[in-house]
């Protein structure tokens, strides 16, 4: 986040609405709207809050649209952002909405515990954000992920829903990861939701290694940018 008051301003509740928010625009962009548009370039700093803190996906430069049945396509020239970016994507250059499903479950994970993918630190693994989710995940203490911004307003249900959703979307294979229909289903009720697998690039080195190798091969533009986390516009 930009600074201590948008922190401040974006407590759970607000939050929660624009994990919400942001699932169902996508859904829209590859389910409902007449032709379907993969984003490609899905990251805070594209998610644009109106005075009333919801959400708009913004920034359609990269976004590609496909007719009839076409669910994915492959490029010579990847393009999106380090920390958001599919590991399919970024070493085959192959995009489909669930690159953009990818991109989003890094989006809720960054959201809940108010920190960037790309370029997190712990004291005590060389992780980035997904694997650090992941440990504590695993570990059975997801609930040390949550900003302490939000702590005091946060409702826990909700949280733990959210991070486990987000899992599930940042799994290393595509096939494993779900809809946004079934996303948007998911943080809508309470049913039991699956197990998610390993997160792909869980640490930087990961994805540092697959965008040199896809260099060999294939022009590679990783858009660097200063996220300030859902700042109100």
């Amino acid at each position: 986040m930009a600074d201590e008051t948008h922190r401040l301003q974006l407590d759970w509740p607000k939050r929660y609405n624009v994990i919400k928010g942001i699932a169902r625009g996508l859904l829209y962009l590859h389910q409902d709207s007449r032709l379907r548009v993969i984003h490609r370039d899905l990251k805070a700093s594209n998610i644009l809050l109106d005075d009333e803190m919801n959400p708009k996906i913004s920034d359609f430069g990269l976004a590609r649209s496909f007719g009839g049945n076409e669910t994915e396509a492959n490029t010579n020239k990847v393009v999106g952002t380090y920390g958001y970016i599919s590991p399919e994507y970024a070493s085959e250059g192959l995009y489909s909405t669930k690159s953009d499903v990818f991109s989003f479950g890094v989006l809720v994970l960054e959201i809940v515990s108010g920190n960037k993918n790309r370029g997190f630190s712990h004291p005590d693994h060389q992780l980035n954000l997904l694997g650090h989710a992941w440990r504590l995940f695993i570990e059975g203490k997801p609930l040390e992920l949550i900003s302490e911004s939000i702590i005091e307003s946060c409702n826990l249900f909700e949280v733990l829903r959210s991070i486990h959703v987000g899992l599930l979307c940042v799994q290393e294979n595509p096939v494993d990861r779900p809809s946004m229909s079934y996303v948007v289903l998911m943080l809508g009720n309470e049913d039991a939701l699956p197990q998610p697998k390993q997160p792909g690039f869980f640490t930087e080195r990961d994805l540092i290694e697959v965008a040199y190798s896809s260099t060999q091969s294939k022009p590679y533009s990783a858009n660097e940018c200063s996220i300030s986390l859902l700042e109100a516009r």
